[in-house]
């Protein structure tokens, strides 16, 4: 039985991602915070900001001993710097930074998301958990992205497997015309053709598929015989 907030290890770590660059960031404000409240010049802090952000695990620890080293009282900071001047840049930098600094993520992980890959990942894992319209969804998407013969192939197979044999014809079709180098295809093709009512093309799609390497090589594949078995019933039907 399967409950609803179980997640597949993909969506997990697909969740995981955009909730680690968060953690980054709000981290990386943390110290950005810290090393200007104590005294760190500006080249310093943002130094150790940047390093925590992009290597947390690293610069964070480091930053940690250092400050314990090193403590440093408000009244050590720069001389040059007014009171005013300390505490407009102690709160006001690091708002401006979070607020860009996650204004980034969140585009970057909406533009991920919707990217040709992240579909694509996303149909196989509901592909593995046997979700085949959420699969059949992800290819569509990604096809609206980018015109790929193999992602046509691989919706064309999924529609075969649901029953929808017009649409499936339609993107196997478009897999043969766009280039794609699959044996299988043409049974998939002849599969299409024979349910839709095109008997005659069938039986000349699987007459291809009995005579390509899939069929005349040294472990036929197993859908030789079902395409046999196709032919002689169209030649009965004759």
């Amino acid at each position: 039985m399967k409950f609803p907030w179980q997640i597949s290890a993909g969506q997990f770590f697909e969740l995981l991602r955009p909730a680690a660059l968060v953690l980054s960031a709000l981290l990386s404000v943390w110290v950005l915070t810290s090393s200007r409240r104590r005294g760190y010049r500006l080249p310093a802090s943002l130094s150790w900001t940047l390093g925590t952000f992009f290597f947390p695990v690293i610069i964070l620890p480091i930053y940690l001993v250092t400050i314990l080293i090193k403590r440093r009282s408000d009244k050590n900071a720069d001389e040059g710097e007014t009171k005013a001047s300390r505490l407009r840049f102690r709160y006001l930098l690091p708002c401006a930074y979070a607020v860009v600094l996650l204004s980034a993520i969140s585009l970057y992980v909406y533009a991920d998301y919707r990217s040709v890959d992240a579909h694509l990942a996303r149909a196989a894992q509901a592909k593995v958990m046997n979700q085949r319209a959420r699969t059949i969804r992800e290819y569509e998407a990604a096809l609206r992205l980018e015109d790929n013969p193999h992602t046509h192939k691989l919706l064309g197979m999924e529609l075969v497997d649901d029953g929808q044999w017009t649409a499936a014809l339609r993107e196997l079709r478009a897999a043969e015309s766009g280039g794609e180098q699959d044996d299988v295809l043409t049974f998939l093709i002849g599969r299409a053709l024979d349910a839709t009512g095109h008997v005659d093309e069938a039986r000349l799609e699987f007459q291809k598929f009995l005579a390509s390497q899939a069929c005349v090589g040294p472990i036929p594949d197993n859908r030789c015989d079902n395409a046999r078995e196709k032919i002689g019933e169209a030649r009965k039907m004759e």
